[in-house]
């Protein structure tokens, strides 16, 4: 998310009850009252501030009762902050704060879900790889050093592949599992 004012939506406890509700599959604004025990109409709002914002859309439209009822569902899961919008880190950044491996992880969502759009929109596939492993250590000295280990290594392999046509952003962050 980039824009402060969408990024306090869903931090609303209500707000955030909605789209709790709609993890399950859409709900339209009566059953999401009933099951939250608030009224319709104070629901109904949040939907529609929710559903401003991108966080939410119409599933569906059901006649009922004489009137059109509004079932939507949520648009995503997760909601990853930019980092852009709380802060900016500072240019030094110490690859071992987490502050470093969040705006790491903000980039590469960003970087991919534009490249991938970008390839849907010419008929391509995006072509990216993943590596995921479980590493333990026993000190921290430990995990320094094998931090500074893996990037003399990947520095080795990108010197032994020479430049290519096609350049790749490479992330590699590891995380208490």
């Amino acid at each position: 998310m980039g824009a402060v004012d969408v990024v306090s939506a869903p931090l609303a406890p209500l707000r955030r009850a909605v789209l709790e509700g709609l993890r399950d599959g859409p709900a339209s604004a009566t059953e999401l009252a009933a099951r939250l025990g608030e009224s319709r109409q104070r629901v109904n709002y949040h939907v529609r501030a929710l559903e401003r914002d991108g966080l939410v859309e119409l599933f569906e439209e059901r006649a009922r009762r004489g009137c059109t009822e509004r079932v939507v569902r949520a648009t995503c899961h997760a909601v990853l902050v930019e980092p852009s919008v709380v802060g900016v880190l500072p240019e030094e950044q110490d690859r071992f704060a987490a502050d470093t491996l969040l705006a790491g992880g903000a980039r590469l969502v960003r970087d991919v879900a534009a490249a991938r759009t970008a390839a849907a929109e010419r008929g391509q596939r995006l072509l990216t790889f993943a590596i995921e492993a479980e590493v333990g250590f026993t000190r921290p000295a430990d995990l320094e050093r094998f931090a500074d280990a893996l990037a003399d290594r990947v520095a080795e392999l990108a010197a032994e592949l020479g430049p290519g046509e096609r350049t790749y952003r490479v992330l590699i962050g590891g995380h208490p599992a």
